[in-house]
């Protein structure tokens, strides 16, 4: 996705364009079922015959608008068909503000995969399938921004990020720091979208953004040289998939799908797909936050 300021159409076009060269120069193998794995998704899901599956598409590669303007696409998008066509079931990917997702899982959402960092605190109210290993990241103006090496540096400066997200409570807990070291705290400018993170940046109303690192990355590379990283990455930690406690036994069975992914290689092989097989979890497992 192009995130210099553009138009909608402009942006349309590159979009396109990049989706179009990965399915052109890639592919992943359809998933057989795997009947014991199978046979532990809840009676509910089953009768259904499909799960829906919420992400927010603002956040390339893993999540995004394809080129057809509405179909959500992504690593996680290829991730969810593979793993829920293991269980028999077709998976619906819809496009949903991050911040709303663990809210309305049971009731309007199954799961949720929209590359939630597993924590101890969002394990109080779901369970995750942890699936992927990233850092956070910070991205500025390639021409004068200012410099930017970790955490302790961004006092005083004015930082966008996503609603919702690990960066949104690192930047808060960062500007409490500053105050506490006498330092001018930084300002945290929240949005409901990294789309619109993004935007502040190229517009200059904000002066850094912080994105989880394989999005910042990508963000990066397909600004046409308008933004670069800087600093260093920290705070390596898994990705999850988010399951409402309430559903029993469905993250078991998300968690035997994956494992067949990996054990097939049809898990890297998406990764790959998306360049970002770097982050590559080999042994899944059920809430593994770290902190």
């Amino acid at each position: 996705m192009q995130i210099t300021v553009s138009s909608a159409a402009k942006r349309a076009v590159v979009v396109a364009a990049i989706v179009g060269a990965v399915f052109a120069t890639t592919s992943t193998a359809a998933s057989s079922v795997d009947k014991a794995a199978a046979a532990l998704v809840p009676a509910k899901i089953k009768a259904k015959g499909s799960v829906v599956v919420a992400a927010d598409a603002s956040y390339p590669p893993n999540e995004f608008i394809g080129p057809d303007g509405h179909s959500v696409v992504g690593m996680d998008v290829d991730l969810a068909n593979a793993l829920f066509g293991i269980l028999g079931l077709k998976a619906k990917v819809v496009n949903a503000t991050f911040d709303t997702i663990i809210p309305n899982l049971a009731s309007k959402f199954d799961v949720g995969m929209s590359s939630f960092t597993d924590t101890k605190v969002r394990e109080k109210t779901v369970n995750f399938v942890d699936y992927y290993e990233a850092g956070t990241s910070f991205f500025e103006k390639s021409a004068g921004g200012p410099a930017v090496t970790n955490l302790n540096s961004i006092c005083g400066l004015k930082i966008a990020v996503e609603s919702g997200t690990t960066e949104l409570t690192d930047a808060q807990t960062q500007a409490k720091k500053c105050t506490a070291e006498h330092k001018t705290p930084d300002t945290v400018l929240s949005y409901p979208t990294q789309s619109n993170a993004n935007l502040a940046l190229s517009s200059g109303r904000a002066q850094v953004g912080m994105a989880d690192s394989p999005v910042a990355a990508y963000q990066v590379k397909q600004s046409n040289g308008a933004f670069k990283l800087v600093g260093q990455s920290y705070g390596v930690a898994p990705y999850g998939i988010a399951v409402p406690k309430s559903d029993g036994s469905l993250n078991q069975a998300i968690l035997a799908a994956l494992k067949d992914l990996v054990k097939s290689g049809q898990y890297v092989a998406i990764l790959k797909k998306w360049g970002i097989q770097s982050g590559a979890d080999s042994h899944p497992a059920l809430n593994g936050a770290i902190s």
